[in-house]
């Protein structure tokens, strides 16, 4: 049976104004009726002419739905987060910020760019399962410039674990060394997987722990892509995605803020077939903390 997610004419219908947006997002951040962010009271009241304002019976501090989450301090309209989320959500390869300031009439680049961060910084896995059953390791590079007798030197190394049939990891790592690798499988990978697979990279046996090795397969892609049920092929493809997201949507990212798109490509793509998707994401929006400019935009200490 398939499966249905909602459509844009009917995200349009639904959000057709300011007040519509606030009730659905005081909804998903209190589920139990207004919650005082200052004391915790749910004794609240609306104050009066300002219908988007809550007053709290017992401190009296006032606030909105919006205060303390990624909306924080925004001139948008409501409409255009929720458009601008869906677009985010439903768009396989991502999508740009200037086209998000095209199609939705956003004043300037900068503030499309800020948007599409915070919606983005949403876009995080706080509580991820470890993974298990048969796991493909693979890693790739990315941006930069290939020189001629050092072809990786300017790119940024992506780790990729990915569950056959399941769930996605994309991680950028310093360098790919067994070190990074090992580091890296010890926050991922339960103790119940089943078999990892890699390709005949040097790298992977020195990685593995002495049960990890008992149960690692590798193709060697001189010889082939698949070799009955043992290939990469399956990660792989994840990395195809996320390359043509960043040559085909994004064209440019920092360093910096490719853990960023990373998150959001994970976030998507463990949820393609979700019903909830847009939901999950407005959930995450009017939980997750505050992203001023400045903490965004600031330099990362050397």
């Amino acid at each position: 049976m398939p499966y249905l997610r909602m459509t844009l004419p009917e995200l349009i219908a639904r959000f057709d104004c300011e007040s519509k947006c606030r009730a659905y997002l005081e909804k998903l951040r209190w589920p139990d009726g207004p919650v005082c962010p200052k004391c915790g009271k749910k004794e609240t009241a609306r104050v009066s002419g300002r219908e988007s304002v809550l007053r709290c019976v017992g401190c009296q501090a006032q606030f909105t739905v919006t205060a303390g989450t990624v909306f924080n301090d925004s001139h948008l309209p409501l409409s255009k987060w929720l458009l601008a989320t869906f677009l985010m959500c439903e768009s396989k390869k991502g999508i740009s910020a200037l086209q998000l300031q095209r199609m939705l009439a956003i004043g300037g680049y900068k503030t499309a760019w800020y948007l599409c961060h915070r919606i983005r910084s949403a876009m995080l896995e706080t509580h991820k399962e470890l993974l298990k059953g048969i796991v493909e390791i693979d890693e790739t590079y990315v941006g930069g410039k290939a020189r001629r007798f050092r072809p990786y030197s300017e790119k940024q190394v992506v780790i990729g674990i990915r569950v056959r049939g399941g769930d996605l990891r994309l991680i950028r790592a310093q360098e790919a060394t067994s070190q990074a690798i090992r580091d890296i499988l010890k926050e991922h990978l339960s103790e119940d997987v089943d078999v990892l697979i890699t390709d005949e990279s040097v790298i992977y046996p020195f990685a593995f722990d002495g049960k990890q090795k008992a149960i690692h397969k590798t193709i060697r892609h001189k010889e082939g892509y698949v070799t009955g049920d043992v290939h990469t092929n399956t990660v792989e493809s994840a990395f195809s995605l996320l390359k043509r997201g960043i040559m085909g949507t994004w064209h440019r990212m920092s360093v910096k803020h490719l853990p960023a798109y990373l998150d959001e490509m994970v976030f998507r793509f463990n949820r393609r077939k979700s019903t909830t998707l847009f939901q999950d994401t407005m959930r995450h929006m009017v939980t997750a903390p505050v992203l001023t400019f400045e903490k965004l935009t600031k330099e990362k200490a050397a």
